[in-house]
C-alpha cells in the first residue's frame, strides 16, 4: 500500500512526458497545444520546467576520423567498425597520427606521393584518402613543388638574320 502513491506518481509524471514530446514533435505553441488536448496551460508550463531542468545526455558522435569511428554505436567485438563507405581507412597507408599531434611527411615521402598521384588513373581524393590526408593537402604539395622548383636559365642569341626555311616559303607563297 505504500508503493501506491510512487506509482501514481510515475504514472502522472509519464503522462506529462508523452505530452511535453507530442508537444515538441508538434507546430503549435505551448498555449495552443494545450487548448487543443484539453489539459491546463499553468501545470503543463510547471511540468515542462521541470523537464528543461533535468541533465541531458551527451549528444552521439558519429563523426569519421583517420583512425576510424569514433563511436560505438552497435558494433560488436567481431564485427570491424568501418561501415564499408570508405574502405581506404580501414587499410590505410599510413598509420594515423597520435592524439594531439600532427603527422608530418618527410620531403621524400611528398614527392613519392605526388609522384603517385601523377602517375596513376584514380582521383587525387582517392590518393588523399589512401595517404589519411586531405585532398587540399596535396594539391598545397603540388604548389610549393611548383614554388621550390630551380629555376633554369636559358642562353639565347638574337641574330638579326631571318630563318632560311620560313622566310623563303612566305616569299614564295606572297609571289
Amino acid at each position: 500500500m505504500t508503493d501506491e502513491p510512487l506509482k501514481w506518481a510515475r504514472r502522472h509524471e509519464a503522462f506529462w512526458r508523452e505530452h511535453h514530446e507530442a508537444w515538441k514533435r508538434s507546430a503549435l505553441n505551448q498555449r495552443e497545444y494545450c487548448a487543443s488536448q484539453g489539459i491546463p496551460l499553468k501545470a503543463f508550463g510547471n511540468w515542462r520546467a521541470i523537464f528543461k531542468a533535468e541533465p541531458k545526455p551527451p549528444p552521439r558522435k558519429i563523426l569519421y576520423r583517420r583512425g576510424g569511428l569514433s563511436h560505438t554505436l552497435n558494433h560488436s567485438l567481431s564485427h570491424p567498425p568501418g561501415h564499408g563507405a570508405y574502405p581506404s581507412l580501414e587499410r590505410s597507408i599510413v598509420p594515423p597520427p597520435r592524439d594531439g599531434h600532427r603527422r608530418r611527411f618527410t620531403e621524400a615521402d611528398k614527392h613519392r606521393i605526388l609522384e603517385e598521384a601523377q602517375q596513376s588513373s584514380s582521383s587525387l581524393a582517392q590518393i588523399a584518402r589512401n595517404y589519411g590526408i586531405a585532398r587540399r593537402v596535396l594539391c598545397r604539395w603540388k604548389q610549393d613543388l611548383a614554388e621550390t622548383s630551380p629555376v633554369a636559365f636559358v642562353t639565347v642569341q638574337v641574330t638579326d638574320l631571318p630563318l632560311p626555311s620560313t622566310t623563303a616559303g612566305a616569299q614564295e607563297q606572297a609571289q
